[in-house]
């Protein structure tokens, strides 16, 4: 895909802010839009369908956070990616942000350079997300990475980009150890930097939908998935 191709939307109640990151990233030729408070932004990715979406969270008529799980809620924005820049840096923030299905979480202030870097880092995973038609069965459990859906038993349960990738690394290789910067590289790149607690929020999402004895914590480690008759 060509950088004039790429729809990247701003969503800020700073005027400052939309200028100065709407400027830097068209200068490498992106498309950009921008919204200045949460209700106008969803209307406005409803209409351009943007492949990346840059968040603030304090903003008038509907916060960062409301926004992102509206956004989530629809169809044809799943694929979008996702990512606050707030000057919101606490944890419970940053927690907040991935609950509510963020792909990543930037904190302000940050040098123009450095989050068009970021930005670039997160739209490589467009050149990864060519459809398959390959399902992958563990026991019980069917997972799907055409619809990023699995399927456990009967019961259907769709995750969020970043829960789906992570879940489908573990099962990669059941009973496998997965140390928390090989899970930080493979799931986040490692151009992009993450709270500390952002595996272990996207764990307990996972364990919350699929069920908390499937996800060992190996500790000072990292993580594994363990199903009888295929744990190590």
């Amino acid at each position: 895909m060509n950088t004039s191709d790429i729809k990247i939307l701003l969503v800020d109640d700073e005027p400052d802010i939309l200028e100065i990151v709407g400027y830097n990233l068209k200068s490498e030729g992106y498309q950009v839009f921008t919204a200045n408070n949460g209700a106008e932004g969803v209307k406005t990715a409803k209409k351009v369908q943007p492949h990346l979406i840059l968040l603030d969270i304090m903003m008038p008529e509907m916060d960062g956070i409301e926004a992102c799980e509206k956004i989530r809620g629809i169809k044809s924005l799943e694929d979008s990616i996702i990512s606050f820049l707030t000057a919101r840096g606490e944890d419970y923030s940053q927690v907040a942000g991935f609950d509510a299905g963020a792909d990543d979480y930037i904190t302000k202030p940050i040098k123009p350079k450095v989050l068009v870097s970021k930005v670039k880092s997160l739209l490589r995973r467009l050149k990864t997300e060519e459809k398959t038609d390959t399902t992958t069965k563990i026991g019980d459990i069917i997972i799907n990475r055409d619809e990023y859906v699995v399927f456990k038993g009967d019961n259907k349960i769709s995750l969020p980009r970043k829960e789906f990738e992570l879940f489908s690394l573990l099962t990669s290789k059941p009973g496998k150890v997965f140390k928390r910067e090989v899970i930080l590289d493979n799931v986040w790149g490692n151009e992009v930097v993450v709270g500390g607690r952002t595996i272990d929020v996207h764990i307990r999402k996972l364990r919350e939908k699929i069920g908390d004895d499937y996800f060992k914590t190996v500790k000072g480690v990292g993580y594994k998935f363990v199903l009888e008759g295929f744990d190590k």
